[in-house]
Parts: C-alpha cells; sequence; structure tokens
C-alpha cells in the first residue's frame, strides 16, 4: 500500500466519526472509545486470520500427543492473542442491521477479554447500545462496514499507522491531548535516543496512549530488528486515567508491542521499582502541576536524587485539606527521569519552557544534573506541534554515560524553532526530512559522519529518481550549508556545543538550559554589533522572566482575593 493510498483509507475510515456525529446518542467528546474499539476488533480479526493456518497447523502436528497444547496458548505464542469465534468480524458484519447488533459487539469483546488476561477491562464494551438509536437502529452495522472496507492482506505496521491517525484526530478534540503526543515529535526523540533492541526496559510514567513505546518498536523495526529481539524488548508505562489506560493497551497489542501498562498516579506510585533499572525513559508530562503532595513525595528516591522543589505552599483547597505541596512538579518529572536510568540509559522528555530557566531550589536541582554531566542535549521545539499547547516546548535528553566520557562538561544545543511544516493555521508538525536533518546533527556532534553522507546520499538518490525535484534540493543545500566539511560545527541560531566554564559557558549564563542563551540569532544588518545584540537579548530575557515572575505573583494575589470575596 502507498502512502496515498494509506491516507486514502484513513480519510474514507474517517468517515465512521461522521456517522456517529450526526447519529449517535452521545456526546461529540466520546466518539473515540466506540471506534478505537472497533478498529481494535477488526484489527484482531485480520491479525488472527493472517497466523490462523500456522496456529492450526501446530496443533494438528501434536494433537493426540504428549505435546498436545491448546489453540490459545499456540494463539498467544503466535500473534500475540487468541481470538474466539464470537468475536470473528466477519460475523458480526453479517448480522441483521437491527439492535441486536450492539450485543454481537459486546459479547465479541467480553469473548476476548475472557480469553486474553492482558486484555481484561479494556475494552469498550458498554458504549455500542448508543449507536443503535430507535430512529436509526441501521446505525451501528454502518459503521461496522466502514471498517470492514481496511483490506485483508494489510501490514501490521499500516495497521497501526492508522490507530495512530484516528488517535490523533480524536486528540484535536476537548482533552484529547491529554492521551497524544504529536507522532513527529516523538519520532523526533526517538531518532536522537535510538533505542536498541534485544534485552532492554522502557519505561514511561505518563505513557498516555503508549504512543513513545510504539514508535521506539517501529524505529527499532525499521532498522532491521529481527523478531526475536522484539520480542524481548519491554515497555513499562504508567497511566493514571482509566480510559486513557486501555487506549493504551490496545494501542500495544495493535501493535505487537510486548509490555505492560499499569494504572496509577507515578507521583504516589512506584509499581516498577524504577530507581536505576531502565535502559530507555520517554515522556511527555503533564506541566506545571502544583498540588502534589510534599510529603508523600520527599523521602522518594526518584524524586529527591538530585532535591525537591522546597518553596513549600499550602494547597488551594479548602482549609480543612490544606498540605503543604511542591510548588511546581516540573523538577519532579526531570528528576524521576534521571534516577530511573540504569548506569547506560538514555532518556527523553518534553517539558515546558519554563523549567529551562527556573530559579531558587530548581535552580539548584538542575546546576547538581549540570555539573554531574548527565544531560546530553537540549532542543527547543517551535510552537503550536501540540495540539492543546500554543507555546513551544523544549526536549531534555540525559545520558547516564556521559559523566565517563569526553562530553561531561558539555550540552549541545538545538533551538529547533524555525524548523517545521506547517499543517494548517494553528498547528505544525515536523516532515520525515526535518526529523532526519535535525537528528543528523546529534549524529555528528556523536563524529558519526558516515550518517551525514548516507543521508546526503538518501537525498541524491531521491533527487534523481523522484519527483518534486525542487524539494530534495533543498534538503541537500539545507545540509551542506550548515555542515560543509560533513562534520560537526556550531551554527548560528540552530546548533552549538555549550561548555560548562569558560567564557559565556553555563555557568556564566547561571546555569540557564534555555537554547537560545548560546545558540544566539542569525543577526540582520540592523546597526548593532554582535555584541550590543548579545547584551540586549539578554536584558529583554531578564526582563521576561522578572514580569513572568511578578504575573504569577498577581495571579497568586487574585485567587486569594477571590477566596475572601466569595469564601471559597
Amino acid at each position: 500500500m502507498t502512502y496515498l493510498e494509506l491516507k486514502q483509507l484513513e480519510e474514507q475510515l474517517w468517515h465512521s466519526a461522521d456517522l456517529l456525529r450526526a447519529g449517535a446518542h452521545m456526546s461529540a467528546t466520546s466518539y473515540g472509545e466506540p471506534i478505537l474499539g472497533l478498529i481494535f476488533l477488526r484489527y484482531a480479526d485480520i491479525r488472527y486470520k493472517q497466523f490462523k493456518d500456522e496456529i492450526e497447523a501446530e496443533y494438528n502436528k501434536y494433537a493426540g500427543t504428549r505435546m498436545e497444547r491448546t489453540l490459545k496458548e499456540i494463539a498467544i505464542e503466535k500473534c500475540g492473542f487468541f481470538l474466539p469465534e464470537e468475536a470473528y468480524f466477519d460475523d458480526i458484519n453479517n448480522a441483521p442491521d437491527d439492535a441486536n447488533k450492539a450485543t454481537l459487539v459486546k459479547n465479541a469483546m467480553i469473548a476476548i477479554e475472557r480469553e486474553n488476561e492482558t486484555m481484561a477491562g479494556v475494552l469498550p464494551k458498554d458504549v455500542y447500545g448508543q449507536l443503535v438509536p430507535e430512529e436509526e437502529p441501521e446505525l451501528l452495522s454502518k459503521v461496522i462496514r466502514v471498517f470492514k472496507d481496511i483490506p485483508e492482506d494489510i501490514s501490521i505496521d499500516l495497521f497501526g499507522k492508522i490507530y495512530e491517525y484516528f488517535l490523533g484526530n480524536f486528540a484535536s478534540g476537548k482533552d484529547g491531548g491529554g492521551y497524544y503526543a504529536p507522532a513527529s515529535v516523538v519520532q523526533y526523540m526517538i531518532e536522537v535516543l535510538q533505542p536498541t533492541p534485544g534485552n532492554k526496559q522502557f519505561l514511561d510514567p505518563a505513557c498516555g496512549s503508549g504512543g513513545m513505546f510504539v514508535q521506539a518498536a517501529r524505529y527499532m523495526h525499521n532498522h532491521n530488528a529481527s523478531d526475536d529481539d522484539l520480542m524481548n524488548f519491554r515497555c513499562y508505562g504508567v497511566e493514571k486515567d482509566p480510559d486513557t489506560n486501555k487506549i493504551a493497551k490496545m494501542n500495544l497489542l495493535l501493535n505487537n508491542v510486548r509490555g505492560e501498562i499499569t494504572e496509577a498516579n507515578s507521583f504516589y506510585a512506584d509499581p516498577y521499582d524504577a530507581v536505576g533499572r531502565f535502559d530507555y525513559v520517554m515522556a511527555n508530562p503533564p506541566f506545571n502541576v502544583d498540588e502534589v503532595n510534599y510529603e508523600r513525595v520527599k523521602d522518594d528516591a526518584r524524586f529527591n536524587t538530585y532535591g525537591i522543589p522546597r518553596n513549600k505552599t499550602k494547597s488551594t483547597k479548602k482549609d480543612s485539606d490544606k498540605k503543604e505541596t511542591v510548588p511546581n512538579a516540573n523538577y519532579l518529572w526531570i528528576s524521576y527521569f534521571a534516577s530511573a536510568l540504569n548506569k547506560n540509559g538514555k532518556a527523553a522528555l518534553v517539558m515546558a519552557n519554563s523549567a529551562s530557566d527556573a530559579g531558587k531550589s530548581e535552580l539548584e536541582i538542575r546546576t547538581k544534573m549540570i555539573e554531574k554531566g548527565i544531560i546530553s542535549q537540549m532542543v527547543t521545539l517551535p510552537s503550536n506541534m501540540f495540539n492543546t499547547v500554543t507555546l513551544p516546548a523544549t526536549l531534555w535528553f540525559f545520558d547516564k554515560n556521559k559523566p565517563n566520557t569526553s562530553k561531561k562538561d558539555e550540552i549541545l544545543f538545538i533551538d529547533a524553532r524555525n524548523v517545521f511544516t506547517q499543517v494548517d493555521r494553528a498547528h505544525r508538525k515536523f516532515s520525515e526530512e526535518q526529523i532526519k536533518n535535525l537528528g543528523i546533527i546529534t549524529r555528528l556532534y556523536e563524529k558519526d559522519t558516515q550518517a551525514f553522507q548516507d543521508l546526503l546520499n538518501e537525498y541524491r538518490t531521491n533527487l534523481n529518481t523522484q519527483e518534486n525535484k525542487e524539494y530534495w534540493q533543498e534538503q541537500i543545500d539545507w545540509l551542506n550549508e550548515r555542515f560543509p566539511d560533513g562534520v560537526y560545527q556550531d551554527v548560528i541560531g540552530l546548533c552549538k556545543v555549550a561548555k560548562i566554564d569558560g567564557e559565556d559557558g553555563i555557568k556564566d549564563q547561571d546555569y540557564s538550559l534555555n537554547a537560545g542563551r548560546y545558540v544566539g540569532v542569525v543577526i540582520e544588518d540592523d546597526g548593532m554589533t554582535k555584541e550590543e545584540f548579545k547584551d540586549t537579548m539578554l536584558s529583554l530575557n531578564d526582563e521576561l522572566l522578572k514580569l513572568n515572575e511578578e504575573a504569577k505573583q498577581l495571579e497568586e494575589q487574585i485567587a486569594l482575593n477571590i477566596k475572601g470575596l466569595f469564601g471559597e
């Protein structure tokens, strides 16, 4: 299936949401659950059919002998789950177009959960009665027929992309961003981390729909990881929202990713005994959480290894419930990521820009991490990359082995704010080539010059064999103009390796991790010298930090005034 054919199929399948909007008795924010459930049901049917002959052959080979195994045991081994007959999609699709269709779908999902322990309580069994309204009892049948159009020879990788497409569309609605990190941002994070398969463990303590795990597995598959290697790669996620937890479990099974998803609050629960355990940690955690109970986290090694934010405030809850809280949980997440890594572990997280310059106790934590040498890279993202966040965010990268290398006392900064593809007026993304171009900066910094040449050769091949030659020439020019010798160099406005000590070093910048402080900007002819421009920008940045602090204090005062007026 070509890229264009996949896009056409995705748009055709999205017609199912249009049908629900027109006829279903449910709110606009509730479409996702039944549709994602039907996608999974269709996936399970197709994948099981692809293995059915092999499963039955294995069963018949040993039937009646001491080595006899059940169809269920063999199926779980071959394709990851067992599909009972009552869950066959064709049988459901061919049933009469009446209210009983909802019962058939429910019974199919009950049967799948019964036969597959990992799916217990995951599937949306009770929502389909709303899809057979009295005035249009055939509505559910119409939706099911839409998904019947998915070809039965589709690859599992493409099926995963279809699921991802729906997650992205649902995420654009109200509260959807809570479970979905933009695919292109995740792909870039993976491109930098370069996860390797085998007996490795991967943690996401705020896993949402499980997209980090899926993209990591897809990256390894695309880089020739064997099935056995991927079977040994284990993912461990934590998600506190029960509905999103279910979506994540479906996502992992649909993409053939092995692992566990635990429903818990990562601030107060450590289901995997995380400290020092994991090879990779990735997440897009919620920003600026301000109601974390200080007493419950202050002695937890996940958070206090590098220090706990100490500017304790009272909760905004009613007086009887007031407890000391961490003023901002951003650095709890940052500390958690670092402490969860084993001695060779690597991590990447999405974080609010403000964390890069945060002061007081957050500054102390950041200073300790910088001086220990575990922060490997900082990347400022463009604005409007996330469906629910318009301001730019920052990617933090950790490498626990970095203190043992010559790079211990330096950090690579990348300012990617001007590298993006406009999707629509409100949203941006990284294109596939932009991900590769940004990723190659890291490769060059690691002295992997061959990766640079390979990417250039790929673009030159595309230039000679594909349409849109201007586009491929632009990619070649982008690389050659910035790295003409095929080796890493600092590029004004894009990237810089900053030392901890020395003039204009990280220490001189008050241990700021804001890429803009180091990378600089391309200066036009505005009458200022480079030093004058630099001083001006630093002054403006200091002023902005001061204004932000004043705004925060004003916000707190307004909240107190409202409480005094209304007694809340």
